[in-house]
């Protein structure tokens, strides 16, 4: 079987359900696990390499209203690449390729899987139809299990106060962060302050992060690792004594993928390190209060 994936998440339960030796091509944005850094690439970014956070809000905004995309599908690659399955998603035309943009004639008609999550439970559920379309329904059904498992080790935080937590998707301009993240948020056993499960994310006021009185907050751009999540959060200047954090927005926060529940562990390890640790390898850089 030849799968191609189209968002990195997608990529990522391929790996966590062992099937990595079934992708031939990925999208540019995939560096998760390191095995994919080898595979040939059917997308690429007309977003400049060392663009601002406004100007990649300008290039986004300017793309949308033209009705394009600031992501390219290589049609060459993609035809090339003689996928018998492709995974793709609906949700977003700002962070990957959606599926309405495949060609509609390839050599021989794919499988498109599409996954759609908008919230922790429909992420199981994008596993569960991953695992089926490349016939491993038993290593989705246990990575699933798995999953589950971690989350309720949570439920011990529920009984602690609930620090107020502001979640940033983008700081310049700022939006907060949807979907799925409040949810990692609360069984994080934090309050989020400015999302809602399930939404998406929307553009804000800084004077609306003032006001919801955050006791932390997390700078986790899309995309962006927590070296740069946090260089970017230094610009931000005293938010009435919250603390400050950067996180890796693109390995924990921005994909729909298993490690949204790493998300929730490093998390509940800066809300509450008494009880928690973050899991292995993930940074979360805490940025020194203005002076």
């Amino acid at each position: 079987m030849r799968v191609v994936s189209l968002v990195p998440a997608a990529t990522e339960m391929v790996f966590a359900l062992g099937a990595g030796d079934q992708l031939v091509a990925v999208t540019h944005d995939d560096d998760f696990p390191a095995g994919v850094r080898a595979l040939p690439r059917v997308t690429r970014s007309l977003i400049p390499s060392h663009a601002t956070a406004r100007e990649i809000d300008t290039l986004v905004r300017e793309a949308g209203s033209r009705g394009e995309s600031t992501f390219h599908l290589d049609e060459v690659a993609l035809r090339e690449a003689r996928p018998d399955v492709i995974l793709g998603q609906t949700l977003c035309a700002v962070c990957a390729v959606t599926l309405e943009r495949i060609p509609a004639a390839l050599a021989h008609e794919p499988l498109v899987v599409s996954l759609d999550a908008s919230s922790i439970e429909g992420m199981l559920e994008d596993l569960r139809r991953v695992g089926a379309a490349l016939g491993r329904e038993a290593d989705a059904s246990a990575l699933g299990n798995d999953l589950r498992r971690r989350m309720r080790r949570t439920e011990r935080l529920a009984a602690r106060p609930r620090p107020r937590v502001a979640c940033l998707e983008w700081l310049d301009p700022p939006f907060n962060a949807g979907h799925w993240v409040p949810e990692q948020v609360r069984l994080a056993g934090g309050l989020d302050v400015l999302g809602t499960a399930g939404e998406r994310s929307r553009e804000i006021a800084w004077d609306e992060v003032r006001a919801a009185r955050p006791d932390v907050v997390i700078s986790m751009p899309c995309g962006w690792d927590a070296v740069r999540a946090a260089r970017e959060a230094e610009t931000l200047g005293d938010l009435d004594g919250a603390r400050l954090f950067g996180v890796d927005g693109a390995a924990y926060f921005s994909r729909p993928g298993p490690r949204l529940v790493d998300g929730i562990e490093l998390l509940a390890s800066i809300l509450h390190p008494d009880l928690a640790a973050p899991p292995a390898g993930a940074l979360a850089i805490e940025v020194p209060a203005a002076v």
